[in-house]
């Protein structure tokens, strides 16, 4: 492997942004397939792949989500050309024997359902990560966020509560203008320890 452009590391970190406003270009099926299409692709344990993503972008949809969102993130969600619904399969290991066919695991994720939740909520937010950097890679914007009543999103989208949701993603084109400044992170020394 080689290092990627300085051009290709600006887009995906340097010069990416938590994006609050969009433009009103529209983001097609076309480009919501080519970013799962780049997301699936990020290693999860045994490939269980537990995310699930559910496209918001239809006004009736809209509708539906915005009585879960905290007041702060209405205004920007509502906007948004789709927001997108990070959410993790309880009941993941039902893939399994399909998509990880290298051993039989299933048997062990269906004995064990305490191993089941936290394998699917921490490589569904890993793949909720490698969606957000998908999103930068074709050239599009993100804004995750929390701030929303999982209990009443998970009632409204999910009401058989076989999946649940994690953390919510606007995208689209992003306009500057509603971007706080940047802030600081953690120094290299402050965050990291090597031994």
């Amino acid at each position: 492997m080689t290092t990627l452009s300085n051009e290709a590391l600006n887009q995906l970190f340097h010069d990416a942004r938590t994006f609050n406003k969009f433009t009103n270009e529209p983001v097609t099926d076309e480009q919501l397939q080519a970013i799962y299409d780049l997301a699936k692709m990020g290693p999860t344990a045994f490939n269980a792949s537990p995310a699930r993503f559910v496209f918001i972008r239809s006004p009736e949809a809209k509708a539906r989500l915005e009585p879960t969102l905290a007041d702060g993130n209405k205004a920007k969600t509502m906007a948004a050309p789709v927001t997108v619904i990070v959410a993790y399969d309880t009941n993941f290991q039902e893939h399994l024997p399909t998509i990880f066919p290298a051993m039989d695991v299933k048997g062990m994720f269906d004995a064990n359902p305490e191993m089941t939740q936290t394998t699917a909520f921490r490589n569904g937010s890993l793949s909720g990560a490698y969606f957000i950097m998908a999103v930068r890679a074709i050239g599009l914007d993100a804004g995750p966020m929390s701030g929303f009543d999982n209990a009443a999103l998970d009632k409204e989208f999910f009401p058989d509560g076989r999946f649940k949701s994690n953390f919510l993603i606007n995208i689209g084109h992003g306009d500057a203008s509603g971007n706080y400044p940047r802030s600081p992170r953690l120094a290299y020394d402050v965050a990291t320890q090597t031994l």
